[in-house]
């Protein structure tokens, strides 16, 4: 499907219709401080707002709602009559709706699938609103610390899998003639939300989508650095005395899993991640 990339300058119909019609539908994935900043604005706790409403742990809203716009169901959060329950707290994926958020060589790009812009058909009111330019749609909705998180997340997940990294290859692992830790990384880059939920294991699972960080941290790049050390002190915790290969296979393994999981809630596609880092450790080995 073609993609479109649009300059901030570049005029679309762009104005909220606030019809309801983009909470049918669709697939809303969450990062921890969106999640947070949701069950904020719901006034649940983080573990009542991830049980509630979003699905594999925390990295995806429920659309399990009615189903009035063309037959498909509505957010878990949609209200009746009313719309967006926690409107204040939406992730970016739902402030930026219907464009998406590409970054190719540290360069962001705001995009759109298909070759007609998807509210000519999906929202058709929005035609007699006035107009805005890319940039003024994202300056009105809010999208700035949203952005910024998403962006501190990219970097942590990137942190998770250098971890792995460190298992296998400053380890000794890599020199043993193992094969099975790399298959086991491509592998988990295809598995499904649920089964590598399930392979992490509820604890993580905890620690990864719902931290133990005050619910008034509203600073995206605060939030995400304390979660950074808490998981940094989880592995350390956890990790800290192994000594065998075996060992060090199992955690770069479940530290791959954890990387691959966040990857999906940040909405980064896990298979040519998996591929990625496959290849480069690679590399390093053959480098070795």
């Amino acid at each position: 499907m073609k993609i479109t990339k649009l300059n901030l300058q570049d005029t679309l119909p762009l104005t909220c219709s606030r019809s309801g019609t983009c909470c049918h539908g669709k697939k809303v994935l969450l990062n921890p401080w969106e999640l947070f900043s949701l069950a904020k604005e719901k006034k649940n706790s983080a573990r009542e707002f991830r049980d509630l409403y979003t699905d594999f742990g925390g990295i995806q809203l429920k659309f399990n709602g009615k189903s009035e716009w063309k037959g498909q169901a509505a957010c878990s959060l949609y209200v009746d009559n009313l719309g967006c329950s926690v409107h204040l707290g939406r992730p970016l994926a739902c402030r930026l709706y219907p464009l998406g958020r590409q970054i190719q060589s540290d360069e962001v790009h705001y995009i759109y699938e298909g070759e007609k812009f998807p509210c000519l058909t999906d929202c058709s009111e929005v035609l007699g609103l006035p107009q805005l330019s890319v940039g003024e749609y994202l300056q009105g909705q809010e999208t700035e610390q949203f952005e910024k998180g998403q962006d501190e997340y990219l970097e942590l997940m990137q942190n998770l899998a250098d971890m792995a990294f460190s298992f296998l290859l400053d380890t000794g692992l890599a020199e043993s003639a193992d094969t099975k830790t790399l298959q086991l990384w491509q592998a988990l880059g295809s598995e499904t939300p649920e089964v590598l939920a399930q392979r992490i294991g509820q604890e993580w699972i905890d620690c990864l989508l719902i931290p133990e960080i005050s619910m008034e941290c509203v600073d995206p790049i605060s939030f995400v650095s304390e979660h950074t050390v808490l998981l940094q002190n989880k592995a350390q915790e956890q990790f800290g005395t192994l000594t065998s290969n075996q060992e060090f296979h199992e955690a770069s393994v479940l530290l791959m899993a954890i990387a691959l999981h966040l990857t999906r809630g940040i909405g980064a596609n896990p298979v040519v991640l998996a591929e990625h880092w496959c290849a480069e450790a690679r590399g390093f080995m053959r480098d070795k």
